[in-house]
């Protein structure tokens, strides 16, 4: 068990060792697109990555459509195995939209050993995510 210092200072820790192994600027936030994001997420359960709708109910269904008319590109591309979820709930309660890949071994942020993996992992998939992002983007903000 770790304190909550001792957790932080891992996480931190993993996100600095993630950087300098693959330093590069990802998009994340900076769709341009209000309400669009993309995420890393890794905690002591899982790690995944994702693309977040979370802007008012009309621009998440104006952008949900959009996205849905593309997952068998997407799918067939860049990430077939890519889970879709309209109504997704995060551990505040807030519904979202979400387009994820979870990692599919055991993980925590907390196992050094496991670090690398998710570092591949986060590496190869939001890397596959954004070239999809950017040979759609005109289609998706229209």
């Amino acid at each position: 068990m770790f304190s909550k210092e001792e957790s932080r200072l891992l996480r931190q820790e993993f996100w600095i060792s993630f950087g300098k192994s693959f330093p590069r600027k990802w998009i994340l936030y900076n769709t341009k697109i209000k309400g669009f994001s993309f995420k890393f997420h890794f905690d002591t359960k899982k790690a995944l990555v994702a693309l977040d709708l979370e802007d008012d109910l009309e621009n998440r269904i104006k952008y949900w459509e959009k996205l849905q008319s593309l997952e068998s590109i997407l799918r067939n591309d860049y990430l077939s195995e890519v889970i879709y979820k309209e109504e997704f709930y995060l551990d505040n309660g807030k519904e979202i939209s979400r387009i994820y890949l979870p990692l599919n071994q055991k993980v925590s942020i907390h196992n050094k050993n496991t670090w690398q993996d998710v570092m591949i992992f986060f590496n190869e998939t939001m890397s596959k995510f954004e070239a999809f992002f950017d040979e759609y983007r005109e289609i998706l903000d229209d």
